[in-house]
């Protein structure tokens, strides 16, 4: 590594112990890196590319280390790549748009854009320390997906590096390559930075909670809202365990029943949250309205409390990411919820209803219980999702997690397309190898 360390200086280069924390993301430790590489421009992303195609080297792309499926995390002898000093960022208020490198986090977009009454709607629950790239490598969500879209619905171009080392900048206006490395997650080139899409602030918001006895009609009202028109800013679900668990934490008076969050927000947003207060109620909902934004700000409490709550129950957590229709998701929650019972494992459930993204967590402690079992688990919950029509990933991506189950949610004849995309963009394999496809 001596050698890259005169490539591009002392400064950008960590190596032994100082390497180590870039093993892990949020759920996953992997090998030790041979070496920690931050790149500062375009520039030593080139220099980096070049260096690991002659050397054999794989290349490992990573963010800020929040990622939930081990996208991340070194499988092998690799050079980890963290763009986390690549942070310049550019709002233009005339056209709408900003430039962002990699390493800008994602919250910095919409503060940036707030001075010129625009924001970012891309929110990943990560969004205070994810990157902009952390979140095109895997085609990141969040709350706002429903009404709003994610991250690749946001980009207007982007730059890269492919893995030989050139530099491309693609505008979707003419054609899509832009679209196959969003999601791609590092396996097919190295993203540098982004034009992405601004949208005016909302004028205003209005916030709800909605208690059910069950899982079933909740699923039902927020179908036949939509059906009706309603298309919420944020709508948020919690299963029952999952509005213990938060209000042991917080106490916030919240009733341990399966809860629905929701926040309408724009021209009509009175209107609309009245639209859907009426439809909830009509199924046995008991709905509380936010008089003012200081109750709203309670409301959301409890949703963003989810992850630290969970975090007192059991030290350690797989959060698994799924979407499937609407209407088959109070079957999908009790299934799941048999599942946990009979694995005797704790499995609490939430997620972005509006769109059928569900994340149901394994909590569990690997001192007293199985690891083999929790993955054991993790596979049957997929295989849920999977048999009622929907899929392994709404926004976490494949990574190392999921990789194995691809070859039961995806046909022959797509994978082999799939692998004829890699070996076409990455012909030497050095890119993020071992992730997404078997």
């Amino acid at each position: 590594m001596k050698a890259l360390v005169r490539l591009l200086g002392e400064r950008k280069v960590l190596l032994g112990q100082a390497a180590q924390v870039y093993r892990y993301d949020a759920i996953l430790f992997g090998q030790s890196p041979l070496a920690v590489v931050l790149p500062e421009s375009t520039e030593d992303v080139v220099k980096l590319v070049r260096f690991a195609r002659e050397a054999r080297i794989p290349l490992v792309p990573r963010g800020a280390g929040s990622g939930l499926s081990g996208g991340a995390v070194p499988l092998e002898e690799a050079i980890v790549v963290a763009f986390t000093r690549m942070r310049r960022l550019e709002v233009d208020p005339v056209s709408k748009t900003a430039w962002a490198e990699a390493g800008v986090v994602t919250a910095e977009v919409t503060e940036a854009a707030r001075a010129f009454g625009l924001f970012y709607p891309p929110d990943p629950a990560s969004f205070r320390t994810s990157t902009i790239g952390g979140n095109l490598a895997e085609n990141a969500g969040g709350p706002l997906c429903f009404k709003y879209g994610v991250t690749g619905d946001y980009v207007l171009a982007l730059e890269f590096v492919d893995a030989e080392g050139e530099v491309h900048l693609l505008d979707r206006r003419a054609y899509d390559l832009a679209g196959l490395l969003i999601g791609s997650e590092g396996t097919l080139g190295l993203i540098t930075r982004a034009r992405l899409r601004l949208l005016p602030l909302p004028s205003g918001s209005q916030s709800l909670l909605a208690v059910f006895s069950d899982v079933e009609p909740l699923a039902q009202a927020v179908s036949e809202a939509i059906a009706k028109g309603a298309v919420p800013a944020r709508m948020e679900f919690m299963d029952e365990a999952c509005a213990q668990a938060v209000e042991a934490y917080l106490g916030l008076g919240l009733p341990p029943r399966p809860l629905l969050l929701v926040e309408t927000d724009g021209e009509g947003a009175e209107e609309e949250r009245d639209l859907l207060a009426s439809v909830l109620e009509a199924h046995g909902a008991r709905v509380q309205v936010a008089r003012d934004e200081k109750e709203a700000e309670a409301l959301w409490r409890a949703r963003r409390a989810v992850s630290p709550a969970l975090g007192r129950i059991r030290p350690k957590r797989v959060n698994e990411d799924l979407a499937v229709p609407r209407s088959r998701l109070a079957q999908v929650v009790e299934e799941i919820r048999a599942l946990g019972e009979a694995f005797g494992l704790i499995v609490v459930q939430f997620g972005h209803i509006g769109d059928g993204n569900l994340h149901p967590n394994i909590l569990f402690d690997p001192k007293v219980e199985s690891e083999e079992r929790v993955w054991e688990l993790a596979h049957a919950i997929a295989r849920v999702a999977l048999k009622h029509g929907g899929v392994l990933s709404g926004e976490h991506g494949i990574g190392v997690l999921k990789r194995a189950f691809m070859e039961e949610a995806v046909d022959p004849e797509t994978l082999e397309a799939f692998r004829r995309v890699k070996g076409g963009l990455d012909p030497w394999g050095g890119l993020n190898p071992g992730k997404v496809v078997p």
